[in-house]
């Protein structure tokens, strides 16, 4: 044991060089490339994030010096590789060698050789360059929405917000380990924030175009599934984005319409142009989701031209490179094909909800605190003036139907999928070394009913992280200029509570939060439904559950959320104190991560145990196992 800790190069000389090389190169890539951060802003998350990041590695290295589960796979052949035998493959690992590559560049660069602790200390810097990024990517956005040609501002709401994504349990415990996973996520979030860059008014330069395809590339060089968040995420965001800058002359006012076809004449005209129906989310009912989806598809066909010149370069390159690879190998993964065979998996998209609502059950508190507040503000004005007749009648009838139709529809489909596309992989059920084994032990498997019983769950879950993403429900009038529906009575620079039905929020400036946090709100509903699309392709075709499957999924969804002001009286002087009510919802999602990753790291290093044989001989070799993600 101690030579193993003797052997980690873990002094503090040692660790003050790696975090100076760090903190270095996080400066120069701010400093030098469009983003332009504060350098107290990348020093603020990397002292936070960095040394809980070393502790937890330091803590690894001293309980379990040896690889563990995957790393015995990971570990052997990076240093494989390390050796520079680099035609030498184990055929048990599934994923791309991206991660032993990139390792061995940086230990090289860095004059250090590929130890077991060496290696794991990687993703020490990997978590760290994702706090940056995350920061990055949250100001950008709210910059781009608020002025395109602009450059981002950083607020406390984005220091935090990297620093609660690097926390992220399922991310943040496998920086003390050498797994794919935090590498992975790293490049895809890289190649989101140079996306990011790509969508001002002024069209991306060839050498953006170069990077791109670099970065899409280098991203499948990590894990195969990172297609579906680089080319159908990004990519299709990026065509919307064109579409949207196709900028049609302005309908000042819609006509007056004799007939239906006359009507749906005008407005596949309209679409056609690349005026598309693309309403915030929070304004968003199911029709408009329909005609969002229709009118992009009428865009694109009628503009080919500038959709294939934007998607086929660079993201239509990367989709023929995957292509290319997936017909040499034979399919998409490496290795072991066996046991990850592609198999229709719907299933996964009701798990997932679960998942997103234990893990960011802080950030549900605005949207249920806002909802009750409302209700009770329409009841209770109300209730003053009229009759419970008269307040019942004062509701939406259509709402209601619209709402109650919706969720029985989900309820629906989420009980078909339970009764004909619950599949249980081997796997799960072999190995209690994970905590989905014990998940599905004491749900589905524990009686036949239990997954018909989870069905509402599901569907109530969804419903949180839906509504998470639609803010306040206010909407900045430069934003719903994309409202061209058929269905909406309501002109577009009216009230957007008329068209939602939802209580007008507080104004950017009276809530606390930042101009460019207010413009942000709400993402578009394009973006959300790509996101849907993305995630579906991603896990629909995996048989097996992995809570590290849904790490992106995640990421990408807690990155739209948007910075939601907490119901208030109606004072100036109390919504001037939202900014600070929403921090802290922040730093309390901060202190639920902290509990989680401590709750499961005391797991991992004091709760080891055997595998026995019935007769209580030891099995696997008499090695220690413990509990993990």
């Amino acid at each position: 044991m101690n030579e193993a800790i003797a052997s980690s190069d873990s002094s503090l000389v040692v660790w003050l060089t790696r975090f100076s090389v760090l903190s270095i190169a996080v400066y120069l890539f701010t400093r030098f490339s469009q983003f332009k951060v504060p350098i107290l802003g990348v020093v603020a998350v990397l002292s936070c994030i960095t040394p809980l990041a070393l502790s937890w590695l330091l803590t690894v290295t001293r309980n379990v010096p040896e690889p563990y589960l995957d790393e015995i796979f990971h570990i052997p052949q990076a240093q494989v590789y390390c050796e520079g035998r680099y035609l030498e493959w184990d055929d048990k690992i599934t994923t791309p060698p991206g991660l032993y590559i990139s390792t061995i560049v940086f230990n090289r660069l860095l004059g250090f050789p590929c130890s077991v602790y060496n290696l794991r200390a990687f993703n020490v810097f990997v978590v760290s360059y994702i706090t940056v990024l995350v920061v990055i990517c949250k100001a950008v956005s709210a910059r781009i929405r608020a002025k395109p040609d602009g450059g981002p501002e950083i607020s406390v709401h984005n220091l935090l917000t990297g620093i609660n994504v690097a926390l992220f349990p399922v991310l943040f415990f496998f920086s003390g380990l050498y797994y794919t996973d935090p590498a992975s996520t790293l490049i895809v979030l890289l190649a989101y924030t140079n996306h990011l860059t790509r969508r001002g008014t002024k069209p991306p330069s060839f050498l953006n175009d170069v990077y791109s395809l670099a970065l899409g590339i280098l991203a499948l060089g990590f894990r195969q599934t990172n297609i579906f968040w680089v080319v159908i995420y990004m990519g299709g965001l990026e065509v919307i984005h064109s579409i949207k800058t196709l900028n049609p002359e302005p309908v000042l006012q819609v006509p007056k319409f004799q007939s239906v076809s006359e009507q749906i004449l005008f407005y596949v005209r309209r679409y056609a142009h690349g005026d598309i129906h693309d309403p915030s989310l929070s304004l968003a009912l199911p029709i408009d989701i329909i005609v969002c989806v229709a009118s992009i598809g009428i865009a694109a066909v009628f503009n080919l031209p500038t959709v294939f010149r934007r998607f086929i370069w660079p993201h239509g390159i990367i989709l023929a490179t995957f292509a290319a690879f997936v017909a040499w190998n034979g399919g998409v993964v490496l290795g072991d094909k066996s046991n990850h065979v592609a198999t229709l998996h719907l299933a996964q998209m009701l798990y997932i909800w679960p998942f997103f609502a234990f893990f960011s059950a802080p950030l549900f508190i605005p949207h249920l605190l806002n909802r009750a507040s409302t209700v009770y503000r329409t009841f209770t004005s109300q209730a003053r003036q009229q009759s419970l007749t008269g307040l019942l009648s004062h509701i939406s009838l259509s709402h209601v139907v619209i709402t109650a139709l919706t969720s029985c529809s989900a309820l629906a489909i989420a009980l078909l999928i339970v009764r004909f596309n619950t599949i249980i992989h081997p796997f799960t059920l072999a190995d209690n070394r994970h905590y989905v084994f014990y998940v599905f032990r004491y749900s589905i498997l524990r009686a036949w009913w239990i997954r018909y019983a989870l069905a509402p769950v599901y569907v109530a879950c969804a419903w949180l992280c839906w509504g998470a993403l639609h803010g306040s429900g206010e909407a900045h009038p430069a934003r719903e200029k994309w409202i061209r529906s058929p269905f909406v009575t309501t002109p577009p620079d009216a009230s957007p509570s008329t068209h939602s039905g939802t209580a007008k929020g507080v104004s950017g400036h009276d809530n606390g939060v930042s101009d460019a946090e207010a413009v942000l709100g709400s993402p578009p509903t394009s973006t959300v439904l790509m996101l849907l699309l993305a995630t579906t392709l991603s896990l629909m075709t995996a048989p097996l559950v992995e809570p590290r499957y849904f790490i992106l999924p995640w990421l990408f969804w807690r990155l739209l959320v948007p910075a939601t002001p907490m119901p208030s009286p109606g004072s100036s002087t109390e919504r001037s104190k939202q900014s600070v009510k929403y921090t802290s919802i922040l730093v309390l999602e901060t202190a639920w991560f902290l509990l989680i990753n401590a709750a499961t790291m005391y797991v991992f290093v004091t709760r080891p145990f055997y595998w026995r044989a019935p007769d209580g001989t030891l099995q696997d070799e008499g090695r220690i196992q413990r509990f993990m993600w």
